[in-house]
This record gives structure tokens, C-alpha cells and sequence, in this order.
């Protein structure tokens, strides 16, 4: 039998247990954090003209861009702050912060789809870490949601 994984916890604090679907959320915030912020070091845009193919990452962007990386970062950061034993208060629940973070992210990333800046052209389309950085802003989304109806 593998004992429970220890935190360092200010008293008063009760550690989250379980495991399987009851800390899905928790693991999906995670995941889809650190996948959104290593999604702008990915190709959002690709093309060529009479010459090599070209990529720009997605931290090459505008400020679209780097706002993505830093709400995955924050999203990291709270993840980070609940194994340090920090604990937001009841009037300000994490999965509200999740899904505000996700809605932010998602909503930069849709508005980089559907409108290209003008000084990436010739593009022939767009990259691979676009849909990732969208996929994964949709799971920050659903980690929100997920961790919500644990809540309950």
C-alpha cells in the first residue's frame, strides 16, 4: 500500500484526498496550464513565398500572445499555491478563478484564429500550437467546471 502523498499545511488546513474522477479537476487545471503556457513557444502561424517555410510562435504575436503565456503561468501559480498549503478564501473559490482564467485565454486565442495580424503575410495557414493553445484553454475551462461540481 503506497502512503498518501504529504503537504506542508498551515494548520487549519485540511489536505485534499482521494483520487481517480474525485481530483480529475485538479489534474486537468494542471495539465492544461502548463500545456497552454509552452503552447505559445509553438508555431500559431506557418508559410512560405519563394522561399523556406516560416513559422511564428505564438509569443511573437503581439501582446495576445504573451497574455496567453502568463495566464497559463497563473494558472500554474495557483496550482502551486494549493500544494504549499495556501488556501483561497471561501469567498473567492478556485474554480471560479479557473474559469475566468480559461474564458481569458480562450477568448485570446479565438481572437489570433480569426484575425491574423497583417504583418505575417504570406501565411499559407495556421500552425499546430494555435489549436493546442485553444484546446487547452478549453480545458482550463473544464477543469474549472470539474472542480466546481466537486465543490459541491
Amino acid at each position: 500500500m503506497v502512503p498518501a502523498r504529504r503537504r506542508l499545511l498551515r494548520p487549519g488546513v485540511a489536505a485534499r484526498t482521494g483520487g481517480g474522477y474525485w481530483l480529475l479537476g485538479e489534474r486537468l487545471a494542471r495539465w492544461a496550464g502548463l500545456v497552454l503556457t509552452l503552447s505559445t513557444f509553438m508555431s500559431w502561424y506557418s508559410g512560405s513565398d519563394d522561399g523556406p517555410t516560416i513559422a511564428v510562435i505564438g509569443w511573437h504575436v503581439g501582446f495576445l500572445g504573451k497574455l496567453v503565456f502568463f495566464i497559463g503561468l497563473a494558472v500554474l501559480a495557483l496550482w502551486g499555491l494549493r500544494e504549499a498549503g495556501y488556501e483561497l478564501p471561501a469567498s473567492v473559490p478556485e474554480s471560479l478563478i479557473l474559469i475566468g482564467l480559461g474564458s481569458l485565454a480562450t477568448t485570446f486565442v479565438l481572437i489570433r484564429l480569426i484575425s491574423v495580424p497583417d504583418e505575417f503575410f504570406p501565411y499559407t495557414g495556421r500552425g499546430i500550437g494555435l489549436w493546442i493553445s485553444l484546446l487547452a484553454g478549453l480545458a482550463v475551462i473544464v477543469a474549472g467546471l470539474l472542480e466546481a461540481s466537486e465543490e459541491l
